[in-house]
């Protein structure tokens, strides 16, 4: 009996990686374009976290989830784009929140979580990475 729900493999990986990817990249498009939109406002608030000074690390953050959400929702980059995703995760969970409840740090946490996932699962098939650089491998392996 071969039962669909039951199966222990991957359905369909690349279709994982795709929805992941529009997931957490969009909702980093999101947090960031409020940065982006607000920037001043924000600005004028922020302080210094990790010693940079707050206009470096302000603009920063929004380089991560703005730009590198975008990217990462496109499948560009991806693997690459999600490590300064994950780095702004570490800081916001561990200094920013550190010493505020679970409930206030938790959607740092589910991002800082996920970030591996992206990582370790890559583009997928269904990405810009996919277009790029599928060539280039078929090119390093010549079928004779």
């Amino acid at each position: 009996m071969n039962n669909t729900l039951l199966r222990t493999t991957s359905l369909n990986t690349d279709l994982a990686a795709l929805l992941l990817r529009l997931i957490v990249g969009g909702l980093f498009i999101y947090h960031g374009y409020g940065k982006l939109e607000k920037y001043d406002e924000y600005l004028a608030m922020s302080k210094s976290i990790i010693g940079l000074g707050a206009s470096i690390e302000f603009n920063l953050v929004i380089f991560a989830e703005f730009f590198c959400g975008i990217f990462v929702a496109l499948g560009f980059l991806t693997r690459l784009t999600i490590i300064p995703i994950f780095i702004t995760m570490v800081v916001a969970y561990f200094i920013v929140h550190s010493k505020d409840t679970f409930q206030v740090k938790e959607l740092a946490f589910v991002y800082m979580a996920l970030s591996p996932v992206v990582f370790i699962l890559g583009s997928g098939k269904y990405s810009i990475d996919s277009l790029l650089f599928q060539n280039k491998k078929k090119s390093l392996h010549p079928t004779y």
